[in-house]
């Protein structure tokens, strides 16, 4: 007997609804997360049926899936939950270029389309491979914050941090991007002021960018970033989810604002 490829996908993080998409298989989606917002399409087809902790048993049973797909620890106790009325569930928890890389080629293998998978993801992989070339080259590469939440402050993930040096900025807290929890990856204001970044990049996730609360921290009178007017706050969907936004739109952006601070 051949196994048939997953037909009826719920998706509950929104890079596997748009790699799925990439890969033309919308049709295999029959329910996404609330936040979803590439493509932009997807939220005007599909019905939402979680936000990213939690999401609704009901509607996703309702759906009948025969697979459901989350991401990461913090969907642990939801994909608990759909687990306990017989769903079946594949949670990834990619943290890293290469593990979204895998998971990428991964999701290709779920809807039986390792071509089509393997020739984006190669892609994604040559484009990075080139710009990581040239600008390592580069003797001037601003030194960067970047801030995924404001309140405890939270410092880039590991893509994140990837990402930044691979358009040419240094992560001022590269040390600590191998954390994979959010408490790994906590800093204060002291610490981010004692490693002086020229560039101050927030995406908070959930939520827009307060410039004047930042600028108000006491501590960062004398950070060059604040003290020259560079901050900039980038959009969490397209950086934030590990999925194909982050390698491509995320990284154009990351290269847009290093570039833009050659002479911090």
């Amino acid at each position: 007997m051949l196994l048939e490829p997953a037909q009826r996908i719920v998706c509950l993080t929104e890079e596997t609804t748009e790699f799925l998409y990439l890969l033309g298989e919308e049709e295999r989606v029959v329910g996404i997360s609330a936040y979803t917002c590439r493509p932009e399409r997807a939220k005007k087809e599909k019905p939402v049926v979680s936000a990213f902790i939690g999401g609704s048993i009901k509607k996703i049973k309702a759906l009948e899936p025969d697979l459901v797909i989350g991401f990461s620890d913090v969907q642990a106790d939801l994909a608990r939950d759909l687990i306990r009325e017989n769903l079946p569930v594949l949670i990834t928890n990619q943290r890293t270029i290469r593990e979204i890389l895998d998971t990428l080629l991964l999701l290709g293998r779920v809807v039986g389309q390792q071509e089509k998978a393997q020739a984006l993801v190669s892609s994604y992989a040559a484009r990075i491979d080139a710009l990581r070339a040239e600008r390592s080259q580069r003797t001037r590469r601003p030194r960067v914050y970047f801030e995924e939440w404001d309140d405890p402050m939270i410092s880039a993930i590991s893509w994140v941090s990837e990402l930044i040096e691979i358009a040419g900025g240094d992560n001022i807290f590269a040390d600590r991007a191998a954390g994979r929890a959010s408490k790994e990856r906590y800093v204060a204001v002291e610490e981010v002021a004692a490693r002086s970044p020229e560039v101050f990049i927030g995406c908070w996730c959930g939520k827009p960018l307060d410039r004047e609360s930042v600028t108000g921290r006491p501590g960062f009178e004398e950070v060059p970033a604040i003290c020259n007017g560079r901050i900039y706050e980038m959009d969490p969907a397209g950086i934030l989810q590990p999925g194909p936004g982050c390698l491509t739109d995320g990284l154009d952006e990351l290269c847009r604002i290093i570039d833009e601070n050659l002479d911090a």
